[in-house]
């Protein structure tokens, strides 16, 4: 899989910016610049240089000079890619970066895929595939937990996690080979009891790992909120609030939203990812029921249903039915309105559900603060940040690990039934192969290629 011809990319953001940086790695990375870098004061051979200095010179093509630029040498093992390292700081223009490129590509280097220099950093074994994705991650993430939870798997916390759990899997391996291999020197006999603990110290681990995946997915993802209520309730207000413009029509008409309408919004570092649906009520409107049947789909998926009423008129079945609906559901009732005469009141509500109600009035913007910390207690248990804790945000990780803790319950039900030994080791090394997935050990071809396909251009 390791490649050791020469690759380049534009590694800053096709914009006019003050700067853009061009990125050229592998063997022929300063034979390259050699030849179209030229100095101040006349020619510098870059290559002859230190490793990690800048030199400020002109980036020339056969004589003719391209732009004005800072050159930065960074010479093998101690780079990103663990390769030859040049890159070429020039002014901001998507004119010139191109013809910066192309002049690169002239000389013999080729354009980079996608993540290829994080995947060559990667397969030249300065990072493990979990770093790998976190660098990823990092580019993407929504929101400061989200960043923070990628920094901390950048720095390598879900590698040592795993490293710990190989370890212990692989000394509980290597006990039982070895005193297969020689009985009379060392004996299983007892081994029984203190593996049981080690398995389930493991099991404990693993599975709190995969249990807090879920709020890990919502820190990486945002919590998928889906807006429900009978048509006029203030749905698509609340919408309008939330993200601080008019994104949704609002009129007094019953049924103008006749579509679902999608935003995400940072809710003071709670990312919602909000749909506001379709009324829903029973209604002859071929079109309209079209969209209710819309809202009632993505409302059976969603991580959070924000249930909006109309505190000023009385409750129907249709509001009966959406109470239903939410039944063994994270939801959250706004009893909307406040400023109007209430003939529906939280007491009222109380009867009907377990659900948090919220009184609101979101025309005068009331309520929505108490709305926040509610969702805060649902998903977060009240608190909005964390220390060193590990979230498993990827659903590849996830998998890994589900695979690895079935594979020490098959070992712990193996040693309460009493069955031979070497039947332990072969669950062990599956969970141990399927932890080292995580860190690149043992993974094919084509998963790393599209590991690293999601990733941008130049990174």
């Amino acid at each position: 899989m390791v490649k050791t011809d020469t690759i380049a990319a534009i590694a800053t953001g096709m914009s006019n910016a003050g700067i853009s940086i061009v990125r050229i790695s592998g063997n022929n990375a300063f034979d390259i610049i050699d030849r179209i870098y030229q100095s101040k004061s006349g020619k510098k051979i870059l290559s002859k240089e230190n490793s990690h200095t800048l030199h400020y010179g002109y980036l020339i093509d056969e004589d003719q000079m391209i732009d004005e630029v800072m050159v930065a040498i960074m010479k093998a093992p101690s780079t990103y890619t663990r390769e030859d390292t040049v890159e070429i700081n020039c002014h901001g223009g998507i004119v010139v970066t191109r013809k910066i490129l192309e002049t690169v590509l002239k000389y013999g280097a080729r354009i980079a895929e996608p993540g290829e220099f994080t995947k060559r950093a990667f397969l030249n074994g300065r990072i493990d595939l979990s770093r790998a994705e976190a660098v990823c991650d990092i580019i993407h993430a929504k929101n400061e937990l989200a960043l923070k939870n990628s920094l901390n798997q950048l720095r390598g916390k879900v590698f040592e996690l795993i490293q710990m759990l190989r370890e212990k899997i692989l000394r509980d391996i290597a006990f039982i080979e070895a005193a297969l291999d020689d009985p009379e020197h060392i004996s299983l006999e007892g081994f029984d009891s203190e593996l049981m603990l080690h398995l389930e110290e493991e099991y404990r681990e693993i599975d709190r790992l995969i249990q807090e995946s879920k709020n890990g997915k919502i820190i990486k993802e945002g919590i998928r909120t889906v807006i429900v209520g009978k048509p006029n309730a203030g749905k698509s207000s609340l919408l309008n609030s939330l993200v601080g413009e008019d994104r949704a029509i609002v009129t007094d008409i019953a049924g103008t939203t006749r579509d679902t309408l999608e935003e995400t919004i940072n809710l003071n570092g709670i990312i919602l990812n909000i749909i506001d649906t379709a009324g829903i009520r029973d209604t002859d409107d071929i079109i309209e029921k079209m969209g209710v049947d819309k809202a009632l789909r993505i409302l059976s998926e969603a991580d959070l249903i924000i249930f909006v009423l109309d505190s000023s008129t009385d409750m129907d079945e249709n509001d009966s039915s959406i109470l239903d609906m939410l039944r063994d559901r994270k939801a959250i009732l706004l009893l909307n309105k406040s400023d109007l005469d209430a003939k529906i009141t939280i007491d009222d509500i109380k009867s009907k559900t377990e659900h948090p109600i919220i009184s609101t009035s979101i025309k005068e913007n009331s309520g929505i603060d108490q709305l926040q910390s509610v969702i805060k207690d649902m998903f977060f248990g009240g608190e909005l940040s964390f220390n060193e804790d590990i979230y498993i945000t990827n659903e590849r990780h996830r998998e890994a690990f589900v695979d690895s803790l079935e594979s020490i319950k098959q070992v712990m039900n193996s040693v309460r039934a009493g069955m031979p030994e070497d039947f332990y080791s072969i669950d062990l090394m599956n969970a141990y192969e399927s932890l080292g997935s995580i860190i690149g050990e043992n993974v094919e071809e084509d998963l790393v290629n599209m590991i690293f396909k999601e990733f941008c251009m130049g990174k």
